[in-house]
């Protein structure tokens, strides 16, 4: 069964920092992992994304600020974000691309964690 469990979410001050963790099971490969977020009233947006052979991608107002990285061995996705500012609050969720043991490959995603930043 394919899970994908996000946690490190919560409350902090802007200019505070924050890691999340999104730990992955039941997948035949990944191909790329990533974090989305969606603000209230807003559509869900691109934070980061990372292959499986390490190529990141960030948002432009996260970029220098987040830094996304994984563990291969843990089957584990983390988002460290830093600087953070009352427009980063949001539900965030972990994504992966990936193929799982009935060789359906697709996006498959956490059930999210909710971030927020008091100004």
């Amino acid at each position: 069964q394919v899970q994908l469990v996000e946690s490190g979410g919560g409350l902090v001050q802007a200019g505070g920092s924050l890691r999340l963790s999104c730990a992955v099971s039941g997948f035949r490969k990944i191909n790329r992992w990533g974090w989305y977020r969606q603000a209230p009233g807003k559509q869900r947006e691109l934070v980061a994304t990372i292959t499986s052979s390490g190529s990141t991608n960030y948002a432009d107002s996260v970029k220098v600020r987040f830094t996304i990285s994984r563990d291969n061995a843990k089957n584990t996705l983390y988002l460290q974000m830093n600087s953070l500012k009352p427009e980063d609050t949001a539900v965030y969720y972990c994504n992966a691309f990936a193929t799982n043991w009935y060789q359906l490959t697709g996006d498959y995603w956490g059930q999210g964690t909710q971030v927020t930043v008091s100004s």
